[in-house]
């Protein structure tokens, strides 16, 4: 197992040596050449030709590029998958070296690779959440500008929602994002995908629905906007009740985090030699401490998916 750990740890630093050689390369060529040249380049680079090669897993790929889009990050599929790669070495080699058990490696290896994938969910959530109380006010102001542009022009209704920048909160880049992807991207139904994936709950779905059946069918979407305000105000009241319970499970989230830094910190105060020789150099103390680790990620991802079901 410590073998495992050290070979582990060497492809990490090797990886890490290779990353920071490429970046300070690339900074160099950027200031000795041109901006074209340079990308020339850039596609015989090992981050371009892993790029590449992850595209080829269509689905995954896919879905890490709209959770990246509906955060509105700046960040390739390909380098967050690159990411996790480097955090499950490090996590091998760390419970390797460590904990130096299979369980322990392999646990924590697991916990670190998925970690950048449950922490862009988590903000995802959180915005979503955000989002979710000013849905209402922006679907009014798109109906009353679809409303002003004649009843038939989705984009132009988009455009005049947009520019009159009265979307409340971080609505207002939502909706850019929207129309800027429905007027440059090309493909409305990715574009779609991306706003629903950014609004994230039932009601925002529903918007979708009848955007995509005005942008494919050309039929007027009135009276469904209307129906769709008219029912987002009957459930107003159930959905603060909703917002109480995501923000109760928020807080048990934090719970066991809490209780585990509680009781360490009293076995530290009054005896720290003890705790020592318990929590790092018994074997029985650090599988114990991987047992807390696992599941006090296990709580923040059950949280997580009870947050999108409350949605």
């Amino acid at each position: 197992m410590i073998k495992l750990s050290v070979f582990a740890a060497i492809i990490l630093l090797f990886c890490v040596i290779h990353i920071a050689l490429a970046a300070l390369l690339s900074n160099w060529l950027n200031e000795q050449q041109r901006r074209g040249r340079l990308s020339f380049r850039r596609e015989g680079r090992l981050y371009y030709q892993l790029t590449e090669r992850f595209k080829r897993f269509g689905r995954l790929h896919r879905h890490l590029e709209i959770l990246l889009e509906s955060l509105q990050l700046k960040l390739e599929p390909g380098g967050l998958a690159l990411c996790s790669c480097l955090l499950l070495l490090g996590g091998i080699a760390a419970g390797g070296l460590f904990f130096q058990s299979i369980k322990g490696t392999l646990l924590l290896g697991a916990v670190a690779g998925c970690l950048p994938y449950v922490s862009l969910r988590t903000l995802l959530v959180q915005r979503q959440m955000q989002l979710q109380l000013d849905f209402l006010p922006s679907v009014e102001l798109f109906y009353q500008c679809y409303l002003v542009t004649g009843g038939r022009q989705v984009r132009v209704a988009l455009r005049r929602t947009v520019e009159e920048r009265r979307l409340l909160g971080p609505m207002q880049p939502v909706f850019e994002q929207l129309y800027r992807n429905l007027s440059v991207r090309g493909d409305d139904e990715a574009s779609l995908k991306i706003f629903a994936g950014a609004l994230g709950h039932v009601w925002g779905h529903y918007f979708v629905n009848i955007i995509r059946v005005a942008l494919s069918e050309g039929t007027p979407i009135e009276s469904s906007l209307k129906e769709l305000i008219t029912d987002l105000r009957k459930a107003r009241r159930a959905n603060e009740q909703e917002r109480n319970r995501l923000l109760e499970i928020r807080i048990a989230n934090f719970t066991p985090i809490l209780f585990l830094a509680l009781f360490i910190g009293i076995n530290m105060h009054y005896n720290k030699m003890n705790a020592y020789r318990y929590y790092v150099i018994d074997p029985a103390g650090r599988d114990l401490l991987l047992n807390a680790l696992v599941l006090i990620f296990a709580s923040f991802l059950m949280g997580l998916w009870l947050s999108r079901r409350k949605l």
